[in-house]
């Protein structure tokens, strides 16, 4: 069950912080897997006993990022990120914030990338709303998807 519905991790969660588990949760698109992505979110399995992906659907990827994106469909996405060995679930949910999710779950700590300031983050207020800790982890410089996509085209068009 690496790749679950809200429901089946609710009722995990739950069963993990009655054994007292420090739950972890990020959230993102995890278009093109990357270094800096793999990097990234083994430093924040670090930070607890359990890591939660929450994984933006296809409909919400063209939201944020454009009607070319994503270039990997979410089931895809989703199969590879749960093939890491940092990452204990993958929930793909079709909000343009993981506020929703976050809410239901109550992570203890919500990770986000160094790109981000938590104070912009809606996510980081709901997180403080039920006491849990928002932190960002140091982005790995010249690793994106974007820039993967840029030097794609780039080699296409030359």
């Amino acid at each position: 069950m690496k790749i679950a519905t809200d429901k089946q991790l609710q009722e995990h969660i739950q069963r993990l912080k009655i054994k007292g588990a420090k739950v972890v949760f990020t959230n993102g698109c995890f278009d093109i897997l990357h270094a800096g992505h793999v990097r990234y979110l083994a430093a924040a399995r670090a930070l607890g006993d359990c890591l939660i992906v929450g994984l933006n659907s296809d409909a919400s990827v063209r939201s944020l990022k454009g009607s070319s994106r994503p270039v990997n469909h979410e089931q895809d996405r989703a199969e590879v990120l749960s093939a890491l060995e940092a990452v204990d679930y993958v929930v793909i949910f079709a909000d343009r914030t993981a506020e929703r999710l976050i809410a239901e779950i109550q992570p203890d700590i919500y990770v986000k990338g160094g790109d981000y300031c938590a104070q912009e983050l809606p996510e980081a207020k709901t997180v403080a709303a039920y006491g849990g800790k928002t932190v960002l982890i140091p982005e790995v410089p010249g690793r994106s998807t974007s820039t993967i996509i840029r030097k794609i085209s780039e080699q296409e068009n030359t």
